[in-house]
């Protein structure tokens, strides 16, 4: 399927060699990016995205899903979505299988699994692939993540979400299944890079050039509440920076107020790496991340679940 949007003109710009001891981030130790496509990334907002429907190497993914009914996503999208968008569950398509004793409640998919599920819905490496959710990005981004580390940098994550799109007055469809022939989808980056497993994530969390950073809310960073996992609390060493306060008015906010936000991180985006709770949420606080400054920190995808197990 030959793409019908452009790219940018932009080059591909060698990054500094540099070494990292607990994370292998190739993206920031000698590896040379893609060039950027022209269209909108990492966010695109309903207006935006609107004329661009219908297009044919066009990719719109609902993401809705919620942790204490999650069969109540695929429900809404089949009720109404966004017009050609198909649906892709949190915990089916976009995590792995649980492992007793050894994964958190949504450890990564394995690369081959991921790449069949892409398949099915048609990816193939000109497509531009647009990600939403009703949470303000807070599941969706989950998916820009996936896609961005494996190299498929042609993704973005639609600014406010649904509520965004029916607020601007675009049309909702009932959702339905893709029927044509799957392709098969080639990742350039490996298996999910940019990632620091738990004995990593506690050699870093040590090391004051390092920063370990909680995206989940105040309270259970304080061990005040915890909705999910057996015990609350964080990881020791790690500060807080709340996913949610990304947003304003249920969208992201510019990118002036994200510097300011990060500004206590490291100066290089290598030396700071996020998690949560199950290594979802993280991935807004990436994305927000990439969005004040063009870069791609590094997430521990375990997080609070995983470090439990000890």
């Amino acid at each position: 399927m030959a793409g019908k949007f452009s790219e940018g003109a932009g080059g591909e710009e060698e990054l500094e060699e540099k070494s990292l001891n607990y994370c292998w981030l190739p993206y920031l130790s000698g590896y040379k990016p893609l060039p950027m496509p022209s269209l909108p990334t990492p966010i695109i907002s309903a207006e935006e995205l609107y004329p661009l429907t219908g297009q044919s190497d066009l990719l719109i993914l609902d993401c809705r899903h919620n942790l204490f009914d999650t069969g109540a996503g695929r429900r809404l999208w089949a009720e109404a979505a966004l017009p050609g968008a198909q649906y892709l569950h949190l915990d089916e398509d976009l995590s792995g299988p649980i492992l007793p004793g050894q994964t958190g409640r949504h450890p990564l998919p394995e690369t081959a699994d991921f790449a069949a599920v892409m398949g099915k819905l048609g990816l193939e490496a000109a497509t531009y692939v647009v990600v939403y959710d009703d949470k303000g990005g807070g599941i969706a981004a989950r998916l820009w993540w996936m896609l961005m580390a494996l190299g498929h940098e042609r993704v973005a994550v639609l600014d406010g979400g649904i509520q965004a799109w029916e607020a601007a007055g675009y049309p909702l469809l009932p959702g339905k299944e893709r029927t044509g022939a799957p392709t098969q989808p080639r990742f350039p980056n490996g298996d999910f890079p940019g990632t620091c497993d738990r004995a990593q994530t506690d050699k870093l969390r040590q090391d004051p050039a390092f920063t370990l950073i909680d995206s989940r809310t105040a309270p259970r960073y304080r061990g005040e509440e915890e909705p999910i996992d057996p015990v609350a609390g964080h990881i020791e060493g790690a500060i807080n920076l709340p996913w949610p306060d990304n947003l304003k008015d249920g969208k992201l906010r510019p990118r002036e107020e994200l510097r300011e936000r990060f500004a206590v991180l490291q100066a290089e985006a290598r030396q700071n790496v996020f998690y949560c709770g199950s290594g979802v949420t993280a991935c807004h606080n990436i994305l927000a991340y990439h969005y004040a400054y063009g870069e791609m920190p590094g997430l521990y995808p375990g997080s609070w679940s995983e470090w439990l197990i000890g």
